[in-house]
């Protein structure tokens, strides 16, 4: 198994991208946040991998964390989603926000993906739950309590961005209750 490649990036294609590790060219497919961390044509880079051998094909899937190759791993697992599948996740939330979205059991995080409709986001987040969002660390997804969940709705459905909305579920303090969580939200999504 390849577990990790090092080597000259020679070609960027989304989502592929050439490695010359050697003399030897590796094509790569690799979610879009790894494509963004990725240096110039021609620099060095280090990628993890993952080698998916099938009857047709060998496929070689890089990752330039750790933490997005394992969540490739468990969203591959899953019967249904494939490696495309599971890249296309991986391209539309980080793996933080992946985590959240799991925590927080929100399937409409996961149908904005392209791809990802309600049926396969509600199988995603059923097998997913605890394993992972409490595999991944660092993750910082916050506990997953029904009033959290329902204040993040409730400031999704008044038009504020996922990222606006966690960050004003930083400045509820643990145990509000829905009514004063959103209240408590929106004067700190005012202020800012």
């Amino acid at each position: 198994m390849i577990g990790r490649l090092h080597g000259r990036l020679l070609e960027k294609n989304p989502p592929s991208i050439l490695l010359d590790v050697g003399g030897v060219g590796y094509e790569l497919d690799v979610p879009m946040s790894t494509l963004y961390a990725l240096p110039n044509a021609g620099e060095a880079v280090t990628l993890l991998t993952h080698l998916a051998v099938r009857e047709d094909a060998h496929q070689l899937y890089g990752f330039a964390t750790a933490a997005e190759r394992h969540a490739f791993r468990e969203l591959i697992r899953i019967s249904g989603i494939g490696a495309r599948t599971a890249l296309a996740v991986l391209s539309g939330l980080s793996v933080n926000e992946l985590a959240q979205a799991i925590t927080l059991q929100e399937s409409a995080r996961l149908t904005r993906i392209p791809g990802i409709g309600k049926k396969t986001a509600e199988r995603l987040l059923l097998e997913l739950r605890g394993r992972l969002g409490a595999a991944l660390e660092g993750a910082a997804a916050p506990a997953a309590n029904d009033a959290s969940a329902d204040i993040l709705h409730a400031l999704s459905a008044l038009g504020y961005s996922d990222k606006e909305a966690m960050a004003a579920l930083k400045s509820v303090p643990a145990g509000a209750g829905v009514s004063d969580g959103i209240r408590l939200a929106l004067k700190a999504l005012a202020r800012s």
